[in-house]
């Protein structure tokens, strides 16, 4: 799912960004920072959250409300970074024609900045995503025959 997001963002970005590219101000690089700083609440959360669930000494259990309420989140994140990868992945393709300008190198050293940054978040989010799983809790099967 992830994959498909990201490639359907990307193609879309990469369609309008290269028709309209001189009409937009310059990317803002905060956009960097403000996914890192999601992807490592994410991964602390991930870490404490399956320690809790795994009922590691000295932790307290998880209530499953708390978890099913993370992995929205996680779910929610994973979409999110998936859009922002197919996004800028699309308007880095989109900059590489035009890297001889210099506000096109500047966007496009910030677009691939953000979208190493939404990488991190989705690995993040995935991570969360696991580590909301019970312990023993093995892959759904279909039907035995």
């Amino acid at each position: 799912m992830p994959l498909a997001v990201a490639v359907v963002s990307g193609v879309l970005s990469f369609l309008v960004i290269d028709r309209v590219y001189g009409g937009i101000p310059l990317l803002p690089w905060s956009a960097i920072p403000t996914l890192l700083l999601l992807a490592a609440a994410e991964t602390i959360t991930a870490v404490h959250t399956r320690r809790r669930i795994r009922r590691v000494p000295g932790t307290e259990p998880m209530e499953p409300l708390s978890a099913a309420r993370l992995v929205a989140l996680a779910k929610a994140s994973a979409v999110f970074a998936s859009i922002a990868i197919g996004a800028f992945a699309g308007m880095l393709a989109a900059l590489l024609e035009r890297l001889g300008a210099v506000d096109a190198r500047t966007d496009a050293l910030t677009a691939a900045g953000t979208l190493l940054s939404a990488a991190v978040l989705l690995a993040a989010a995935l991570f969360l995503e696991y580590a909301c799983r019970v312990p023993g809790e093995e892959e759904p099967q279909g039907p035995k025959t």
